[in-house]
């Protein structure tokens, strides 16, 4: 149950895990340990990970880490399909957004990339896939999830770089795809 470092651009950190017999949560927590342990240099032993404590009603998913009861200033992003889990750790003055499928999505999500990915004729299947997965990251990284249309995030040509029509933030777009698994992060400066 070893997890796989993705090639993250710099100030971020990640990493992947598949282990379907352990839970997202904890699998959340042992790649959040790793991450921090390795960028202060301590043991991960040492390392505590916490979830979120709910201010109301909800299920809350953010990540704190301490060291020796002291927290640590450092953002923790992560998210998990089936079996697997990705964790990104990065300061807290940069958002990361991730977004991680399968290489073979099914037809549902399909029509949904079809239906909100406007391309030009003729686009292989592939490109739209490229395409909806720099736009989840993106949407991921703006943290208002679906309550922000597909539609209004915008990418340039390389899909490269992005941003959501309302919002000043611009993001940068990685491909860090590793293990069967198809693995974008969408980063950028936090703006408040």
């Amino acid at each position: 149950m070893d997890s796989m470092e993705l090639g993250a651009p710099d100030g971020v950190s990640a990493r992947l895990l598949w282990d379907p017999a352990t839970s997202p949560h904890d699998r959340r927590r042992m790649l959040a340990r790793e991450l921090v342990a390795a960028r202060l240099h301590v043991d991960p032993d040492d390392v505590r990970i916490e979830r979120e404590a709910p201010a109301q009603f909800g299920y809350h998913t953010r990540l704190f880490a301490s060291v020796g009861g002291e927290d640590v200033p450092l953002a923790i992003t992560t998210t998990s399909v089936r079996g697997a889990t990705v964790v990104a750790v990065s300061d807290p003055s940069t958002v990361v957004g991730i977004d991680l499928r399968d290489p073979r999505p099914d037809q549902d999500t399909w029509r949904e990339i079809h239906r909100h990915s406007h391309l030009w004729p003729g686009t292989a299947e592939t490109d739209y896939l490229a395409h909806w997965r720099a736009v989840q990251a993106i949407l991921a990284a703006d943290a208002r999830g679906e309550r922000v249309r597909t539609d209004s995030v915008v990418l340039d040509a390389g899909l490269a770089r992005g941003w959501v029509v309302d919002r000043p933030a611009r993001y940068q777009v990685a491909d860090v795809s590793r293990g069967g698994f198809l693995v974008t992060l969408a980063y950028g400066p936090r703006v408040d």
